[in-house]
């Protein structure tokens, strides 16, 4: 079973990691989609409906839905050490979730934009932000220590390797 890590960064160095209800990464997954498909088929309306170009309409829809998220990972005996570029987010709006063999950053954000004239609105907008990226180790995570530290638009996680299982004779009986 996976283990949510949520991101706090402070005024302190240290990293505060809390467990809060494991979210459904499949759930996530299928509303994203669903967003992805309704926006394609919008394209591919507004372009006429012709066919050939179905996946030019799905990664354009995907594209505008989900941000690239640069990594860097460096692996030693002991743990992997992941670095994600995650500019414009705030701890509480990013949940890194630690499988056995992987991890997924994923992050959220909204914001307003309104200007009043004379107690009116008159212009208003919403900005809207989401990422992903799912990660695939080659060695089983130990989640128990698992670290995550926001800092300056860059999310750092330090992922100890499980202690390799060890050979038990067994007697045949």
């Amino acid at each position: 079973m996976p283990t949510t890590l949520t991101v706090h960064s402070g005024k302190s160095r240290k990293t505060a990691i809390q467990f809060p209800h494991i979210h459904n990464l499949f759930e996530d997954m299928q509303r994203l989609t669903e967003r992805i498909s309704k926006r394609a088929f919008s394209l591919f309306q507004q372009r006429g409906g012709g066919e050939g170009r179905d996946w030019d309409d799905w990664l354009k829809a995907e594209s505008e839905f989900l941000k690239a998220v640069p990594v860097e990972i460096v692996e030693s005996d002991q743990n992997f050490s992941i670095r994600a570029e995650v500019p414009g987010f705030k701890a509480e709006e990013l949940t890194v979730q630690v499988e056995p063999n992987g991890v997924y950053i994923r992050g959220r954000s909204e914001s307003r934009k309104e200007e009043k004239g004379k107690g009116v609105v008159t212009y208003s907008e919403v900005f809207s932000n989401e990422i992903a990226r799912h990660i695939e180790l080659p060695a089983i995570i130990d989640d128990s220590h698992s670290e995550a530290k926001l800092s300056d638009g860059v999310l750092e996680l330090t992922l100890p390797k499980s202690a390799p299982s060890k050979a038990v004779n067994m007697k045949v009986a």
